[in-house]
């Protein structure tokens, strides 16, 4: 703490020897006059080894005169308490007792130049006082901060995607446990990569994990590191076998702990030993392993992958594992992924069978209590009562009955229901959700084109390979834009539906670049292109130009990577120009359209050559397989099966017209039983347990509440204002960004040199992958609250206020105090307290006026007063201003205590039901694993410690002055 005296030659001229501080760059520490000539004046800061000349009539400087009492050192590091203050030549001379008693004499010259004030008191009487508006960012900063640590959404805010009920159902009742291993098994098209950023994202920012481990099929890697990065923002290393040689080379030991989030393909573990080793030793919080049914295992042998896998999954505490066909590999190949998981739980094959038919059993007491007569079937059927109190209790029966003719028989039913899904089955480790109990997926509706076969594809060699065959410009040539039907009859097409935006994929990079050339010169369309050979910055621009509303493409031209990780559900028309071989591979193609959010019916259009290898794969995707009207999950399964019989019909030499429509007929009744077996093997449990609809749709509703882009417009808006960043409208929905010469702080969080364009809209930042979304939880958000609350910003201010009920001259004190509780992050303490912080107004003869005068009032009627006024207001009014701040203190603190207890009883209460709960469940469900009860009463137990030892932090301070104009 520090008197001062400001800068004016009038009352105050400079000595040499001085020690003053700058108001604007309070990090340079003391500054040391050591030249004045009545017109300048030239300070020396030691602690920076920084000089600064400022005119004298206006330097923005302050006199640093420490007080009577006060505790300071000296170059040479000894402390000493000042105990006589006196003045020679303009120059300070401080005499007291160092820490031995003995007694110091030290001029202001020798003072140590390391000292920043950073505390609200010691730089209110340093002189060092902000603007009234930084002041009231520093509190909405606050307030905005708790809101969000309050919130049962936490982590689910920053993502990217659509709020969509299953997917953030799912992850909010994974990412919510400690360490969970769960497997992620929804059908194809409805988000498990999605699911497990989400997851991964909300681990991350609620403290549960710091270090993931990825690992994907070698196809999938670079998908997954985009679609990390484009939709949550985290920035995955990816780790390859030359990165690795190059760390090594480097001097790194592991390259596995050189990174916090690590994303990896499968066969870099499995074939790797060294490797492996390494992710071995290195330590983990989580886990996530990509389609997981490629693990291969049986009861004699298990593959590579899967006991490289089983070795992480056993030693990692965090596990998720993805795939879209959790049974499609049989019972044994769902029960070997399930052993990943908890191998003691899922430890015998016989047993898990028959463990297998009980859940069939109870997914039958699901349906009947489902039913509309569910009334009186109960009251009629007690073989029906019987299998409840076994599966329940007959207490629980009982409340059944005795709730059935009641206003609230929806509700009875419900809660028996629920327990039922708690107590029984897989549902706490496995979750699935099907396109047949999600609604909002489009319609598709296919349209062929026949084309004749050109005369160099008729004249192509005997044998072609079906590649050739299949993508005709292979075989025709250089000319094969000019000779190729597929290509006059996209140009037709296309000016017939000009106003309808179309997305184009096929196969390869040079095609697509190909055509987009030969469209927008030769044609004269609006087009781009988008393929592996442009760098990621020019794949978003040619995204965005189609996505534009205004002055965009017509046509998206992509090659095969158009079919992964990207959304573009704005259009409805695709034009396949080519078909793959990989059913799995068509699906992606659809599901860029055929999302969740498309409006309209999915227009898929196919040319093809007819009587040629084309037409037989069209025909077999659409009359074997079904593939263009609805996702087959059983596709790469059924193309397995057939592809012999396949490949020779798609052969000239070899293709007769009945077998073909043999293969055609063999498809059809293969597809049918294969889709009703795993109709028939549709577990109910798991679907209700995996998507608790109103539970669901009141999370989609506190997530859309509590992310409020207005407010966060607002608040950054502000924000960019008050830090010096450059923010200029770009279109209704959208900013650019920009740093400037003139900035606050050299460097804003999140903000590179060269700027950014940012939204806060979710469906603009969806359709526009090349802008940032901006949401509470966006890295730029979160750096900008904690360089805001982590610094001096804003912690002190001064301003005068008309208020006739009190006397003019009255000073009015505004003490803002935060809890602090030092605990891990994951603990989240804040989500227990009920307030941000605790405010205290008082005014000169020790009042209680913090209920009267709101920050409201504050805000509203507080006026700016010059700094050179509010120093010497706050210089004279010192020592009255302490008193008020001892009584602030002695006020705030018994809010203290009211906010911790009030904060140990909600711990008892959330933390404490649950873990009765859980223990409950633990004596009847298996899937309830030991170390979940010891973390959940750990966590408990370790909050209640912390509160207890919650501290009382003066974090900002604002004095008003009452004046009668």
């Amino acid at each position: 703490m520090t008197d001062t005296e400001q800068n004016t030659l009038a009352n105050s001229p400079y000595s040499l020897g001085q020690r003053w501080v700058s108001n604007t760059e309070a990090e340079l520490g003391l500054g040391l006059v050591t030249e004045t000539d009545g017109r300048r004046v030239t300070l020396v800061f030691p602690a920076s080894e920084e000089e600064r000349t400022y005119a004298a009539d206006n330097a923005p400087i302050s006199r640093v005169a420490y007080a009577i009492g006060e505790k300071v050192r000296t170059q040479n590091g000894q402390s000493m308490t000042v105990e006589e203050r006196h003045e020679n030549n303009g120059c300070l001379l401080y005499v007291g007792e160092d820490d031995d008693g003995e007694t110091m004499v030290v001029p202001e010259a020798e003072l140590d130049s390391f000292v920043q004030f950073s505390k609200p008191t010691d730089r209110l009487f340093a002189g060092q006082i902000d603007k009234l508006k930084r002041y009231r960012l520093r509190l909405d900063t606050l307030e905005q901060m708790h809101r969000l640590e309050q919130s049962s959404v936490k982590g689910l805010l920053g993502a990217r995607v659509q709020v969509l009920p299953h997917q953030f159902y799912i992850a909010s009742q994974v990412a919510n446990r400690y360490a969970p291993r769960v497997l992620l098994a929804d059908e194809v098209g409805l988000g498990k990569t999605i699911e497990a950023g989400l997851i991964i994202l909300q681990q991350i920012i609620t403290g549960r994990a710091e270090r993931v481990l990825v690992t994907v099929p070698d196809s999938l890697l670079y998908q997954w590191l985009v679609e990390m990065l484009r939709r949550f923002n985290l920035r995955f290393t990816v780790l390859d076998e030359m990165r690795c040689i190059t760390m090594d080379m480097s001097g790194v030991d592991n390259p596995f702990e050189n990174a916090q989030l690590i994303l990896c393909s499968q066969s870099f573990l499995s074939d790797n030993p060294d490797r492996h080793a390494q992710a071995m030793a290195a330590k983990w919080d989580l886990l996530v392993v990509d389609e997981a049914h490629h693990l291969g295992w049986s009861e004699e042998a298990a593959s590579h992958l899967y006991l490289a896998v089983e070795a992480l999954a056993q030693k990692i505490p965090g596990v998720l594992l993805l795939t879209a066909t959790p049974e499609q590999l049989g019972l044994e190949g769902h029960f070997a992924r399930l052993r990943l998981l908890d191998p003691d739980r899922y430890n015998d094959l016989a047993e898990f069978r028959e463990e297998e038919s009980g859940y069939r059993q109870v997914s039958t007491l699901v349906e009947h209590l489902q039913e509309d007569d569910v009334a009186q079937r109960l009251e009629a059927d007690k073989g029906l009562q019987q299998m409840l109190a076994d599966y329940l209790n007959p207490e629980a029966v009982d409340k059944l009955l005795a709730g059935l003719h009641g206003d609230d028989q929806d509700e009875v039913i419900q809660d028996c229901i629920a327990k039922l899904l708690d107590r029984h089955g897989t549902g706490r480790v496995l979750f699935r959700n099907t396109r047949a109990a999600v609604a909002g997926f489009p319609d598709r509706e296919l349209h062929t084109y026949e084309l004749d076969s050109p005369d160099a594809y008729l004249e192509h060699d005997a044998g072609e390979n079906i590649e050739h065959l299949l993508h005709p410009e292979r075989i025709l040539g250089d000319q094969w834009l000019q000779d190729d039907p597929r290509v006059s009859w996209l140009e037709q097409w296309l000016k017939e539906h000009r106003y309808e935006k179309t997305l184009l994929i096929c196969a390869n990079k040079n095609t697509a670049i190909a055509l987009e050339e030969h469209l927008r010169l030769r044609v004269g369309l609006r087009c781009a292109a988008f393929h592996e050979g442009l760098s990621l910055i020019n794949r978003d621009r040619a995204a965005a130009y189609f996505a534009d509303d205004e002055d965009s493409a017509q046509v998206l031209i992509c090659s095969e990577i158009g079919s992964e990780g990207r959304n573009f559900q704005f259009a409805h028309h695709l034009v396949m120009f080519d078909l793959p071989l990989n059913p799995d591979l068509l699906e992606q193609r659809i599901g860029r359209l055929d999302r969740i959010g498309q409006k309209n019916t999915v227009q898929i259009h196919v040319p093809f050559y007819v009587d040629s290898a084309q037409e037989t794969l069209l025909r077999w995707y659409d009359e074997g397989v079904d593939l263009f009207s609805r996702p087959c999950a059983a596709g790469q399964q059924l193309f397995l099966k057939f592809a012999t019989e396949l490949y020779a019909q798609m052969d000239d030499n070899i293709r007769e017209t009945e077998m073909l429509e043999q293969l055609l007929e063999d498809t059809r009744h293969e597809t049918d039983s294969v889709m009703q077996a795993l109709q028939d093997g549709r577990d109910r449990l798991l679907e209700l347990n995996s998507c608790d609809l109103p539970r669901a749709e009141q999370l989609v509703a506190d997530v859309e509440e509590t992310s409020d882009r207005l407010a966060l417009s607002d608040y950054m808006a502000n924000v960019f204002d008050q830090f010096g960043v450059e923010q200029q409208p770009h279109g209704p929905d959208s900013i650019v960004l920009h740093p400037t010469d003139h900035m606050l702080n050299e460097h804003f969080p999140g903000l590179p040199d060269e700027g950014m364009t940012a939204t806060y809209r979710r469906s603009e930042a969806l359709s526009r992958e090349d802008m940032n979304f901006m949401t509470w939880e966006h890295p730029m958000v979160e750096g900008v609250m904690e360089m805001i609350l982590g610094s001096d910003f804003g912690n002190t201010a001064v301003c005068t206020m008309k208020l006739p009920p009190l006397q003019p001259g009255t000073l009015l004190l505004e003490a803002i105090y935060r809890i602090n509780c030092a605990a891990p992050k994951a603990m989240q303490v804040s989500r227990y307290l009920p307030a941000a912080t605790v405010r205290v107004v008082v005014d000169s003869n020790g009042n209680d006026l913090s209920k009267v005068l709101t920050q409201a009032h504050f805000d509203k009627l507080g006026e700016r007063v010059p700094r050179s006024t509010a120093q010497n207001l706050v210089r004279h009014g010192r020592e009255q201003i302490q008193g008020l701040l001892d009584t602030a203190e002695s006020l705030a603190t018994p809010q203290r205590d009211t906010a911790v207890g009030a904060a140990t009883d909600r711990v008892a209460q959330l933390l404490g039901g649950e873990l009765e709960r859980l223990q409950a469940l633990a004596k009847v469900n298996p899937n309830i694993r030991g170390e979940e009860l010891v973390h959940q009463q750990a966590q408990k137990d370790g909050l209640d410690a912390y509160l207890s030892e919650a501290t009382l932090n003066l974090d900002a301070v604002r004095i008003a002055l009452v004046t009668d104009k």
